[in-house]
């Protein structure tokens, strides 16, 4: 027991977290919707909060600019091989430009835990016009 909750807060058998959205083509200003799925690792762990960036990436020069942020701080325990949901709803801003070959979008999720450790998940989206 004591050597998985070592290799957990190395990160190793830690609760993973997966965001699942609804669909993936989206048009400027549109509501994103999902929930995160939320996997308990090996041993019994206290989540701390979840954040959720939305990156806009510029391939041409290979800058990640972070466009908005949704974070749910969120104090609860997460037991051993257990699987929560938590709603997800996020409000594209009307300004962003569409998907090219020059830009492309993802969501950049993190799920952190009480002793500094986290797990991480990217979904790509395609913003059309």
């Amino acid at each position: 027991m004591l050597l998985r909750k070592y290799l957990s807060l190395l990160g190793i058998g830690s609760a993973e977290i997966n965001l699942i959205l609804e669909k993936e083509k989206f048009r400027p200003g549109d509501s994103v919707r999902g929930y995160f799925l939320i996997k308990g690792g090996t041993i019994e762990q206290q989540i701390k909060q979840i954040d959720c960036d939305l990156l806009l990436i510029n391939h041409t020069d290979g800058s990640e600019k972070v466009i908005d942020r949704t974070t749910i701080s969120w104090s609860t325990v997460i037991d051993s091989e257990e699987a929560n949901k938590v709603d997800f709803t996020f409000q594209l801003p009307d300004s962003v430009p569409a998907t090219s070959k020059e830009i492309s979008y993802r969501f950049k999720t993190k799920l952190t835990f009480n002793k500094g450790v986290e797990s991480f998940d990217q979904d790509i989206i395609k913003i059309i016009e």
